[in-house]
């Protein structure tokens, strides 16, 4: 690393000899491989006979088999922590930027922070099966709290920060939190709006900054960690020996795009065995850098920056809010992670910093990018057909041009870039393939731990979300002509049931413990599986035509590359319509959508010859060049659509993108329909006023 990493932190030494019985369970683990376990195997196991349980206490049995990857013998999470200390103890588990310089943590220093925490949550009267929520951006206190909340015999609940107090006392109160940790006072003045409503709740922690006032039962950090100093080592122990593998130890909620959130029950068994599988199956090697920034309260960041990271014996750096309020490109030069998750907006971001440092080359540079990105694209087409060849001139392209551009993007080191949680444009995949940086697309749920589909660089199709992993299966339920049907999902990745419900688990398990997945898909014949829509998604036509949105929508984003967002409208409606927003800067102050187009957009623009450099200059006058190409662009969708029922046949250009803040992206940045078609009823409204007929 370039950049100075700090320490501040007792030695091993000193630490070790804090607590004996840490100094013996080391010692008892000492030359054990990954994976096993200090206590026999049929003691890491409560009975159970059923797949599913909505019990708090409850336990499950495991999709086990005899051999294969599902036959590794299953672990707790805290079995898996405790070898990775044993094997990478002086090695940085995290990196926290301060005072700029990156200080770290090793992981037997994490592992002794996070024993403290978790006996101050006993101390604070944190009870088995009981939630510990966590509000707040991602940071060391976090996975702290995280890990310390399971040692203690609790679960880990994440909130995500944009929540409304309701919606944090919702989840509070859902998973029965006794203690609430929260990074500031702006998630304090939530918390202590709804606290009355809150009995469960004994006291809160604020991670960061001084406590505007003091009140009963509220700790600073520092204040938090020493509280538990009495406990007894013995009393903590016992507690960890006592968790089975097969019962519940992390709690993921739903963002309740449709109802009220669920909160998806998540195994030992589910995280240790699925990031094991996973990280063995995508080749990942130990000693890896990881960056955090992605809301650690859904599935996908707890299962990479935590336990992912954890089981590999790599180090994750965490990211600061304001370092990600435009581009992540500078992050991403100072970490140079080897693997890098991203949801498909991350990467158009990334996309258009990229080609914004492009446009300002002259023509000679221009031209030689191309063609060095035309040797890329050629390369990566190769290997995704099975061959290993590469056209001629690639070694002087990858010289003069694709590692000067990976370094720049701070990507150089990724060996493994990911996109997932939402549908990425064919654009974005062909100008990432072309850097000979492929994106790999993977297909997952909260429901089955993230990944259940993965694609790697030895086994990749465009637009395809990868191959089952090892050791699950994957069904089509009743395929249609063309093969596409609904997901159904096994394996030892599947859930344990949502939280006190009953009638939401058995829609989602059938008697034989299958996953619904709710996702419409396919397989081709060499395996691949292909995403085309959701259940709940489908517009259904007044005609009784069923319509999948993605699909067209991704089209028209690919053929239009100006437009942000497209959503199609259609339910119980004569016809389809579409609402359509510009790429456009966000402010960064904010965080809400600006009306300065983005440097691609008015490059757009400039080529079509718009002068528009802001999205009001579209809007208010209905530039007739920019109108015309996205009607053309809405023209071409049209003429692959399989009916005339599935063309799109009247548009409406918002004046502003779609944003979080607005309410009509969730957390991972998917569109929340429902929220969109409420907000946006009146120019809806609008354009089923009159006949059907493509706006001019």
């Amino acid at each position: 690393m370039a950049h100075r990493l700090a320490t501040k932190a007792p030695c091993m030494r000193q630490l070790l000899c804090r607590s004996t019985s840490w100094a013996s369970r080391r010692t008892a683990l000492k030359g054990r491989p990954l994976g096993t376990t200090s206590r026999p195997l049929q003691l890491n196991l409560a009975p159970a006979d059923s797949f599913w349980t909505t019990r708090r206490d409850g336990a499950v049995r495991l999709r086990m088999e005899e051999t294969g990857p599902a036959s590794e013998p299953p672990v707790t999470t805290l079995q898996v922590f405790e070898e990775s200390v044993q094997r990478f103890g002086d090695r940085p588990a995290m990196a926290v930027k301060r005072d700029g310089h990156w200080e770290t943590t090793t992981y037997l220093q994490y592992h002794q922070q996070c024993r403290a925490a978790a006996k101050s949550f006993l101390k604070l009267g944190l009870e088995r099966y009981h939630g510990v929520g966590i509000l707040g951006f991602n940071s060391p206190e976090w996975f702290i709290s995280d890990v310390g909340a399971i040692m203690a015999g609790g679960f880990a609940v994440g909130i995500y920060t944009t929540s409304s107090p309701e919606a944090c006392r919702y989840v509070a109160s859902n998973s029965e939190a006794n203690i609430l940790v929260v990074e500031n006072h702006h998630q304090l003045e939530k918390i202590l709006q709804i606290q009355d409503q809150l009995p469960h709740v004994k006291a809160i922690v604020q991670y960061h900054d001084e406590l505007m006032e003091k009140r009963p039962n509220l700790y600073t950090w520092k204040e938090f960690m020493q509280v538990g100093s009495s406990v007894p080592d013995e009393k903590l122990d016992a507690i960890i020996a006592s968790q089975k593998a097969n019962e519940c130890c992390i709690l993921i909620y739903t963002s309740g795009t449709t109802g009220q959130p669920k909160g998806v029950m998540l195994s030992h068994d589910n995280i240790t065995w699925t990031t094991k599988l996973f990280g063995n199956y995508t080749g990942k090697q130990e000693h890896e850098n990881l960056l955090s920034y992605l809301p650690l309260s859904h599935v996908a960041a707890q299962s990479f920056d935590i336990w992912l990271t954890m089981r590999f014996g790599g180090t994750t750096y965490f990211a600061s809010p304001d370092s990600l309020k435009g581009s992540p490109i500078d992050l991403l030069k100072e970490v140079r992670p080897a693997f890098f998750f991203g949801v498909p907006r991350i990467w158009e971001k990334i996309q258009a910093a990229a080609q914004a440092m492009e446009s300002k080359e002259s023509f000679f540079q221009k031209t030689i990018r191309t063609w060095a990105r035309g040797r890329g694209y050629a390369a990566n087409l190769n290997r995704m057909n099975g061959s290993s060849s590469v056209p001629w001139g690639y070694s002087l392209a990858n010289y003069l041009v694709l590692k000067k551009t990976q370094d720049a993007l701070g990507l150089d080191r990724c060996v493994l870039c990911i996109s997932g949680a939402a549908p990425i444009t064919k654009e974005t995949l062909d100008y990432f393939m072309g850097l000979d940086l492929p994106v790999m697309e993977l297909f997952g749920l909260s429901e089955d731990s993230t990944p259940h589909t993965v694609s790697v660089r030895s086994a990749f199709r465009m637009t395809s979300c990868g191959k089952t992993l090892p050791g699950c299966r994957s069904r089509i339920h009743m395929p249609d002509k063309e093969g596409n049907g609904e997901l159904y999902i096994w394996g030892r990745h599947v859930f344990m049931g949502y939280l006190n419900m009953v009638d939401k688990t058995n829609e989602s398990l059938n008697k034989d413990g299958w996953l619904l997945s709710g996702d419409i898909g396919k397989f081709d014949s060499d395996g691949f599986f292909y995403l085309t829509g959701r259940i709940k998604e489908i517009v259904i036509t007044s005609g009784g035509e069923n319509v999948p949105p993605v699909p067209i929508e991704n089209a028209l984003k690919e053929e239009v590359p100006i437009i942000s967002n497209a959503v199609l409208i259609g339910d119980k409606k004569k016809f389809l319509s579409m609402l359509i927003t510009l790429k456009c800067t966000t402010d960064l102050k904010t965080l809400k959508p600006a009306d300065d187009l983005t440097p691609d957009a008015i490059n757009f623009c400039q080529q079509l010859g718009s002068r528009a450099t802001r999205v009001s200059d579209v809007v208010k006058s209905k530039d007739p060049v920019i109108y015309k190409a996205i009607q053309e662009g809405i023209d071409l969708v049209n003429q692959r659509a399989a009916s005339n029922a599935q063309r799109v046949q009247k548009w409406a250009l918002l004046e502003k993108d779609l944003s979080i803040d607005g309410g009509e992206l969730g957390p991972t940045l998917k569109l929340n329909r429902h929220v969109i078609l409420k907000k946006y009823e009146g120019v809806i409204d609008e354009m089923y006023k009159a006949s059907p007929h493509p706006e001019k």
